[in-house]
Order: structure tokens, then C-alpha cells, then sequence
């Protein structure tokens, strides 16, 4: 019954989803970049999508969507000449948005994949991520081998879609050593591990860090689940921003303004 109501809930999403994007290239109209250069854009502005439970990459705070993202979005829209707009939704649904036109591009903590870079095209990246394990303190499992060890199950937590949830499903599921769950936000499944749902969460080291620090008894482990790079993700069909987007990030990298916006939410 639940992957039947899934599956009616995706079809209904991609409608909605596909109207928008038709009604929105409408209104597209050609922009320039500092450099005089056209590339396709809505009414002047840059419409970034994002996930906001995602700290201290995107989180909510004062009613305003902030982090490293965000800001890194911001300076890229600066450089442009545009106003940034940020639109919340559901993770899951931040790919297929841009896939389809709603949005001009997606920041939410994403890694370059196999299966996304057939659905959009990606920036260069600006940032490396670590998939971490979040455990209750006193876990028997205490390294990321005893995930894998002979005879070895768990009930793993992860946020439906993220590279955590594609990674735990491949390696372990698949693998028959561990059943996993997926919860729309990363917070939903740190609260299941509080309860004593599942055993271990798995997810972004920088969130993980984040979500532990507000909720007492739980811990990181030292060993890390997997590493990874993360990008901007851009509709294929808008090659001419990508190439704009790349060199902004390419300059922001280079003057040292990306590395002060990470080092501002990271120690």
C-alpha cells in the first residue's frame, strides 16, 4: 500500500512539475553575465532549488533559508548579475525539478552520480563530503567493518534519495546485511534512532556533526561510510549557464571567497 501511495504521489509531483516548468519557459528571456554574455534565465533572476534540513549546508533559521550553499549561491548569482531566489522542497523531488525547468539549478548538498547525471548536467565541484555513521552511544557498532562483518544486520536510517540512502541500499540492502528505512528529512531519521528504530543513520559527516551536537547520546564514528564531491546541478538543456556558472565558481573558488563561506560554518 505505501509504494502504491509513493508511486501516485511521484506521478502526481512530475504533473505539477512539468505544468510549471511549461508555464515558466514562457517567461524565460535572455540575461547577461558580466561579461556581456547571454544565457537563459527567468525575469532577471536565478532560481535555486534546495532541501533545507541539510545543515550547515541549507537550514532554516529567522524564516530565511541560510548556509553554505545559500551563500555560495548568492556570490554565483553576484557575479551573474542576478537576483537570487531560493525555493524549499522536499529532497527527493530537487533533481527532477531542475530536470524538468522549474528551477535553473539545484543546491542542496548534492553529489555527482551515475543515475543524476542522466537526469541534469553538474558544475565543477566546490566542496567534498563524507558519508558519516551516527550511532547511539555504547553502540556495538563502533567501525564502519562492523556494518559488514559475517552475520552481521541492521536496521539502517537514512533520508530518502541522498547519496546516504543510494550507498546503504547498494552496499548493505542489496547485500542482504541490513533493512533500510527512508525518512524525508535527515532529522526524522535521527529522531527514529533516538527512539530505537534503527540502529544506525547514515548521512552527510557535516549534517551528521550538526544533528548530534542538538540531540544528546548519540555520536559520530571516526570511520567514514564513503567519500564524495558535491555540485551544482544544471538542466542539460542549458548548457550556456552551466558554462557561466562554472566560471563564477571558478572565480570565487580562486579569490578565496568559497573556502571562507565553508570555513564559516565548518571548523
Amino acid at each position: 500500500m505505501k509504494k502504491i501511495t509513493r508511486i501516485l504521489a511521484v506521478a502526481l509531483m512530475l504533473s505539477m512539475l512539468m505544468i510549471a516548468s511549461a508555464c515558466g519557459n514562457d517567461a524565460q528571456q535572455g540575461g547577461q553575465d558580466a561579461q556581456g554574455e547571454q544565457f537563459t534565465i527567468s525575469e532577471g533572476t536565478l532560481t535555486m532549488v534546495t532541501n533545507a534540513d541539510f545543515p550547515p549546508y541549507e537550514f532554516v533559521q529567522g524564516g530565511q533559508v541560510v548556509g553554505i550553499d545559500p551563500e555560495i549561491a548568492a556570490a554565483i548569482a553576484g557575479r551573474l548579475g542576478l537576483e537570487l531566489v531560493i525555493e524549499d522542497i522536499d529532497f527527493d523531488s530537487v533533481v527532477i525539478s531542475v530536470e524538468t525547468g522549474m528551477f535553473d539549478m539545484a543546491m542542496a548538498g548534492l553529489t555527482v552520480t551515475d543515475e543524476r547525471e542522466e537526469q541534469v548536467n553538474f558544475s565543477i565541484s566546490y566542496a567534498n563530503g563524507v558519508q558519516a555513521i551516527i550511532v547511539p552511544e555504547g553502540s556495538p557498532i563502533t567501525h564502519v567493518d562492523d556494518l559488514f562483518a559475517d552475520g552481521a544486520f541492521h536496521r539502517i536510517g537514512v533520508q530518502l534519495s541522498t547519496t546516504g540512502d543510494l550507498y546503504s541500499t547498494w552496499d548493505l540492502e542489496d547485500e542482504g546485511l541490513a533493512e533500510v528505512e527512508r525518512f524525508a528529512r535527515g532529522s526524522d531519521a535521527v529522531m527514529a534512532l533516538n527512539a530505537g528504530r534503527v540502529d544506525a543513520v547514515i548521512i552527510d559527516n557535516e549534517p551528521a556533526k550538526s544533528f548530534v551536537e542538538m540531540n544528546t547520546g548519540l555520536k559520530v564514528l571516526d570511520t567514514e561510510f564513503a567519500n564524495e564531491d558535491y555540485a551544482i546541478a544544471i538542466n542539460k538543456g542549458n548548457t550556456v549557464l552551466l558554462d557561466r556558472v562554472n566560471e563564477a565558481l571558478r572565480a570565487l573558488i580562486a579569490d578565496g571567497t568559497v573556502q571562507s563561506i565553508l570555513d564559516k560554518y565548518i571548523n
